[in-house]
């Protein structure tokens, strides 16, 4: 059986819930055994519930559609990756994002993770270099009917200062250091979940700008992302 006739079949049996389920038990597990790195055995059940609400694979190429429910992360093309469930799942706790917050995420992909925070935020601002994964996200996200996510194609480098300050902010792509133009439109009480560092050797980072503006950096766990794309 080929993947995608394994898929019709997932499909025909109705169930997507049960793989949702299966993947935030599997996440739930991860967390636990992470527990000394990220500092807690259990995440947020808001972010759980969410993630096993939202239809990944609504967000994966259709050849890729059978696995979006495992917990690895899957080509999107363009030598970008839809980010592992856990990751996600991580990033958005560690940002403890509040029904008011306003976040800015840095690289759209195909949408997934932007779904994710728009489900638990007052606002998304999303951003993506990629034209045509910026594209396919629009497209993805459309029929799932959220009014608060609001995208732009461009280099997100600089951020998006329009907009600013930000209660939170998420980036999905590593940098050698924390940009200076995050840190600044980050505001004070904010939190930015970030992976730096060089291709093999990231860390997750977690940065919180204080009431009076000073900053806070903790690093939480190793990672691989791609590399941010810079501007010319």
């Amino acid at each position: 059986m080929s993947d995608l006739d394994h898929w019709g079949s997932v499909m025909t049996n109705g169930s997507l819930s049960v793989l949702q389920q299966e993947m935030v038990q599997v996440i739930a597990a991860h967390a636990f055994f992470a527990r000394e790195q990220i500092g807690k055995e259990v995440l947020d059940s808001k972010v759980l519930e969410v993630m096993g609400r939202v239809p990944r694979h609504e967000f994966v190429p259709v050849e890729l559609a059978a696995y979006a429910y495992v917990d690895q992360p899957l080509p999107i093309g363009y030598e970008k990756t839809i980010s592992q469930p856990f990751i996600i799942a991580l990033m958005t706790d560690l940002m403890d994002i509040q029904p008011t917050d306003r976040v800015l995420e840095i690289g759209t992909g195909l949408g997934y993770h932007t779904a994710v925070l728009a489900e638990l935020c007052g606002q998304v601002y999303s951003m993506e270099i990629i034209e045509e994964l910026a594209l396919q996200a629009r497209k993805r996200l459309r029929p799932l009917g959220y009014k608060n996510i609001e995208t732009r194609i461009a280099n997100g480098e600089y951020g998006w200062p329009e907009h600013s300050p930000f209660d939170k902010i998420v980036v999905c792509a590593a940098c050698e250091l924390v940009p200076a133009a995050y840190i600044t439109q980050l505001k004070p009480g904010g939190k930015m979940v970030i992976p730096t560092g060089l291709a093999e050797a990231q860390n997750l980072m977690v940065v919180e700008r204080n009431l009076e503006g000073r900053v806070k950096t903790k690093e939480v766990l190793p990672v691989r992302f791609a590399l941010m794309e810079t501007a010319n």
